[in-house]
């Protein structure tokens, strides 16, 4: 007969508060190695030219152009980025689900690069995709980002960065609507909208 007073109550309490504090412990490590900066491999900041598609601030198309590749140091970049962008943009960070401030944003604009300006998203393909991190099912211009493997957190992910300065912008994954099917989950520290006028 069990007695809730007697030696099994304190067992337990005993292994209850060991499975506790053992997933605490675990979780706590895990959290710690997540949230470490990393390095998407294939994206490395190297001098050079760039060719990426102008865009108005009105969202307008004004055509190709070669462009030298923005490049800065580790301390320009910390001293001009808000917040936490620079470890989103300049070590692959991610920001909390229903934290950024696009997320839920339903206004008309063009989204470009916090680091270089460059136009990388449209309010026209922006769609509420329920994951708290602004959504686009394609890019302003394909030509615009870079996509490139990512394995870390030990799974395989398409990694998305910004052409002409290799900021880490978010990641590309296969559930999104049509045209595409694609969802361009992307980190709103990592953009800058312009309101359309």
């Amino acid at each position: 007969m069990f007695d809730p007073g007697g030696a099994e109550s304190g067992f337990n309490g005993s292994r209850r508060a060991f499975l506790f504090g053992a997933g605490a412990v675990v979780g706590g490590a895990l959290l710690i190695h997540w949230r470490q900066p990393r390095v998407i491999a294939g994206v490395k900041s190297e001098p050079g030219e760039v060719t990426i598609v102008q865009f108005s601030d009105d969202g307008k198309r004004i055509g190709k152009i070669k462009i030298a590749k923005v490049i800065k140091t580790e301390e320009e970049w910390r001293k001009i980025l808000p917040g936490n962008a620079f470890e989103i943009t300049r070590h692959a960070d991610t920001e909390f689900a229903y934290t950024g401030k696009y997320w839920n944003l339903h206004d008309k604009g063009i989204y470009r690069c916090i680091c270089c300006g460059n136009a990388l998203f449209s309010s026209e393909t922006k769609f509420d995709s329920g994951t708290g991190w602004p959504s686009f099912w394609a890019p302003i211009a394909q030509g615009n980002v870079r996509e490139t493997n990512d394995s870390s957190l030990g799974m395989e992910r398409t990694a998305v960065s910004c052409k002409e300065c290799d900021a880490h912008l978010g990641h590309v994954f296969n559930d999104g609507p049509p045209p595409t099917g694609l969802r361009y989950c992307m980190n709103s520290a990592s953009l800058k909208f312009v309101k359309a006028a």
